[in-house]
This record gives structure tokens, sequence and C-alpha cells, in this order.
């Protein structure tokens, strides 16, 4: 959700600006690094400090991935060569066949959707251009509870279809839900939205020069999509897929709630169900080479010039659908928001108030209370790490410096499962050598003091959701033109006192923006919290998983609507100024 908040943002940030010291036409972030107040130093003291503290911080938080890619290095046994010869394939091929499926579905949806709001009139339309973003909010776990709660054989779809038919088991066949393809396409249905925003904002940036020649040369709208449209979008369309695909090799709750042995499910496995826990990192390790070839692949499909130069900040006019096209058009955009959104709260609302969560009241508050406490520290310490790393980026844009950087917010790119394994790896080890030193140099009894901690947990999601709140902080920073740090400094002003003089009073909807979609994240998150959380510490997303795996799905909707509730706070605040821009004239 950040990533495509900052994507949507930078399309529409001007590329360049004059410098009015040097006359020279140079992006904001160069200028920073480019001008500097006469009679000093390039690199000062105080540029080294920050230099240094930068570097500390940037593998502080990398830890947990190196720990995973350290975990290559040893020796697991037998383990490892008896996942290697039974299931590590199948973990595999499961993967890439889930990301397979996810990957062609997001696209069908979301960039078949995205070119009717952009291109036509219907009915109905400003609504649904915002409405399309709301699968967004709902967790990939809770829609396949309630699916699968719709979808069995005693739910009542299938039991509608033996009363109408007077069918008996065995009569008919019903597609099971609880299989790969069940799985891809709950994924689906609330990952759209990645590939819908980014392709939407780049139809809209298209120009209207190209669009408005294939109208005057009589090309169809099918062929201009195709032959215009779709090419010039394929960068936005090829960053929201990869987007879909990090989230769906970092799921966990749908995988094994369907019991579809994927890597992640399989660190889980391994580490718990085996007590290998070096060979569960060397699971997460295989997992960060899938991550690490999206990521690259999807900067690749960014390479090369595909903006037109004759685009302008102004989408062509819209085609007014005849009546039965408009019908269409709006069955096609409403469909991804009924299942993916409408169908799932009305059903978690009939449960919450037939049934609810039986512990509503004290136990239930405790759940929300803990919930909201790591959620807001993870997000203050983020934006606080997020406003460091993006000032000292603008500082020094220096290629080792900008590497550091890009090292400490991989995290996005990662599933939870894999962190989480890094930092148990980390605290486990520092845990026995501080026990080490307690009993034989200072007579105590040893105790854990990392492992299985709330300092752990927050950590785990600092490392997972600093790029959040980096990119809204950073794309906050180029906002704001080099010259007024220059003449701060000029006047005598160190860094710090430029960043809190002038940067913070600037910053302060980009920072709140990154901490509340930080906020929001690690209200969702599952893996992560189940594998670190201390003993007896019950969020609000492990009360939802645990009451949905005995099947309790009416006791789990209380919990899971809240988790919505809270979620749909920063996607209609994001689906709304983007709808804006669509309209704009």
């Amino acid at each position: 959700m950040a990533r495509i908040a900052i994507e949507a943002q930078n399309y529409f940030a001007p590329a360049s600006a004059i410098c009015i010291k040097c006359r020279m036409s140079v992006t904001q972030k160069d200028h920073t690094s480019r001008v500097l107040p006469q009679g000093k130093p390039a690199r000062d003291v105080a540029g080294i400090g920050w230099s240094l503290a930068t570097a500390l911080l940037a593998l502080i938080v990398a830890a947990p991935i190196l720990a995973v890619l350290w975990s290559l290095t040893q020796a697991s046994g037998d383990a490892w060569a008896h996942l290697g010869a039974t299931v590590l394939p199948g973990y595999v091929g499961n993967t890439l066949l889930l990301m397979a499926l996810v990957g062609v579905m997001t696209i069908l949806l979301g960039v078949g959707s995205a070119w009717l709001i952009v291109s036509f009139d219907f009915p109905g339309q400003r609504i649904l251009s915002w409405a399309l973003v709301l699968p967004l909010a709902m967790p990939g776990y809770i829609i396949a509870y309630v699916y699968t709660d719709l979808l069995e054989f005693a739910g009542p779809v299938q039991t509608l279809l033996r009363d109408l038919t007077g069918w008996q088991a065995g009569d008919y066949v019903f597609p099971p839900i609880r299989s790969v393809w069940g799985a891809s396409l709950m994924l689906s249905l609330v990952l759209y939205p990645y590939v819908y925003l980014l392709t939407r904002t780049s139809f809209q940036r298209q120009s209207v020069a190209l669009v408005e020649a294939t109208r005057v040369l009589g090309v169809s709208p099918a062929q201009a999509f195709l032959r215009v449209a779709l090419p010039c979008a394929r960068p936005a369309i090829a960053g929201g897929v990869a987007l879909a695909l990090m989230e769906t090799i970092a799921d966990y709750g749908v995988a094994d709630y369907f019991g579809v042995s994927t890597l992640t499910a399989g660190i889980f496995r391994t580490w718990l169900g085996m007590g290998e826990p070096v060979a569960a990192a060397q699971i997460a390790a295989v997992l960060f080479l899938f991550a690490g070839a999206l990521v690259f692949l999807e900067r690749l499909n960014r390479q090369g010039t595909v903006a037109n130069p004759l685009g302008r900040d102004v989408a062509a006019s819209r085609i007014t659908l005849p009546p039965l096209k408009s019908v269409g058009a709006i069955l096609a955009c409403a469909l991804p928001v009924t299942f993916g959104f409408i169908i799932p709260a009305i059903v978690l609302v009939r449960y919450a108030l037939m049934v609810g969560d039986p512990l509503l009241g004290t136990r239930f508050i405790s759940f929300a209370a803990n919930s909201l406490s790591v959620a807001a520290g993870a997000a203050l310490v983020a934006t606080g790490i997020a406003l460091f790393l993006a000032y000292a980026e603008r500082r020094d844009s220096a290629h080792a410096n900008r590497l550091l950087v890009q090292l400490a917010t991989l995290g996005y790119a990662l599933p939870g499962a894999m962190i989480a394994v890094g930092i148990l790896a980390i605290a486990g080890a520092l845990d026995t050598r501080i026990a080490i030193f307690m009993r034989d140099a200072l007579g105590m009894e040893p105790k854990l003091l990392l492992t299985g901690t709330v300092a752990g947990l927050l950590f785990a999601y600092v490392a997972r959701f600093l790029t959040a709140a980096f990119n809204s902080t950073q794309a906050g920073l180029e906002k704001i033109h080099g010259t007024l740090d220059d003449a701060a400094r000029m006047l005598g002003a160190g860094p710090g006192r430029v960043l809190r003089a002038v940067h913070l009073p600037l910053l302060r909807g980009p920072l709140l923006a990154g901490f509340l979609l930080v906020f929001i994240d690690v209200m969702k998150e599952l893996p992560a919290t189940l594998l670190l959380r201390p003993f007896n510490f019950e969020t609000l997303a492990t009360r939802t998983y645990r009451l949905a795996s005995d099947e309790r799905l009416a006791e789990a909707s209380t919990s899971a609507l809240l988790i919505v509730a809270l979620g749909l706070i920063p996607t209609i605040m994001l689906s709304v100024s983007i709808a804006r821009s669509t309209f704009r004239r």
C-alpha cells in the first residue's frame, strides 16, 4: 500500500527545477548534493558523522536479512538433504504456480478496470473509481476464511444448490476452494488494487496527442488499448504486479488455511514441526531469491524510454458508452469490489452481530491494546528512522550511501516469516552469549532477554515496514527545493538544525502518512507476529488466525472487522485523492 501511494505521487511530482544560484537545470536531490556553501568542505565533520550513523543504522535494520543469508554457510545435517529430496521441490513448485496465477488474475482485474475508468464514461464511474481500491483493506487470510465458510460442503452456497436441485453428495462436482487455485483467487481479489492504482495513474499521464491521434485514424478503442496504451503502461503494470507478487510470496495465512505447501508455509513447518531452525533459515534464503528476482525484474521493466515526450498531465476526454456497453463496464468494475470487499464485509458484520468474540470485553480489549501499542510503537520508530535515512541520503547522494539506504529499506519486499527467522537467529545467538556471561561472570540464573520479547517483535515490524515510512518521507523531501538547505547552511545552521527548523515543518503531511501506513501494515501482519510474539501475547491478527483455524469464523469476525476498519482509513484517503486527480481537467 505504501509503495503504490508514493508511486502515484511521484507521477505528478516535478522532475526538475532551475537552480537560482548556478542557473543549471538539476534535479532537487542532485542540487542538494552539488551546491554547497562557500568556504565549507564537501565532507565536513558533521557529514562524516551522519554517514557513519547512516551506515550503522542501515546495517542494524538489515541484520535479519544478513542473518538469513549467513545461514547458507551453516551445516544443517541431514535436514536440508531430506527437505531437498522430499518437500522442497513441492514448496518451490506451489510458490511458482501461485505467483503465476496471481500475476495473471491481478493483471486482468487491475489493468482492465483501470482502462475502463480512465477511458470511458458510464453510470457509477466516479464511485467505482475509488471503490476499486477498497479490497486493499481486506487482509488475504480474512477473505480466505469468509469464502471457505461460504463455499464449503456445509456452507450456504452448496446447501442452497442441493436444496434447489435435490442433489446429494456425490451427485455433483463443486470446485474445491481449499486448493492452490482457490488461494490464488483469494489473494488476487485483495491484491489487484496494486496493479489498478499504478496502471490507472499511467493511463492518465499518457499523451493526449497520441490517444486523440488513434481516434482520428479510426482505430477502435480496443486496438488503441493494445497498440498504444498498454505498451506505454508496461512499467507501471510491472511495478503493480511485482508488489502483488511480493505480497503473495509473503503470505502465510491463506496458504496455511488452504493447505497449500508454499515456501513461507515450509518455514513454519520446518522450524516448528521438525525443530530445524537452520534448515528453516535456508528455506527463507531461497525465498529471498524469489523476492530479489521480483525486484530485479521490476527494475528491468522500467529501463528504457517508454514514456511519450508529447505527454501532458491532462487526461484525454473519455468516450461515453452506449447503455448496453455501460452495463458491461459497470459489471466489470463492480465484480472485483463486490467479491473482494462487499461480500466479505457483509458476512463479517452479520457474524459479529449474531455471535461475535466470546471474550468481547476485558480480554478482547487487551488484544486490541496489544495490537495498537505495537503498531503505534513500530510506526513511531520506523518514521523516525525513515526521516533520518531520507535526510542522510539527501545530504550525501554518494553511491555507498544510497546502497546502504537501499539495503535498509529492502524489508518491504521480503516476507515477514523471513524477517522473523533472521531476528530469531540473531536473538538466539545473543541470548546464548548473555546467558553464559550471566552464569559464569555474575553467578546469576540465565534468562532469555531478547528471544520472545516485544522488543524483538518491534524490531521485525520496523525491518519489514520501514520502506513504507521511508518512501513517504523521501517523496516529501524531494518536493523541498535544495535552495532552502543552502540558505540555512550559509546562515551557519548545522544538519540537525536544518532538519528541525526547515524540513520538519514542511514534512508533517508525509511523516503522518508514513506513520499511518506502517501502523496499518503492522495491524495486519501475521507471520512475523506468530513467530516472535511473547508467550500469551495475543494481537487482533493472531486472535483472528487462531479462531478461524479452529473453524470458529463467527467468533473471529469481531477482531477481523476491527482490522478491516482500521485498514480502511488510509485506503479511502488514498483512493479519494487519486480519484480526484482522475477527473481533474
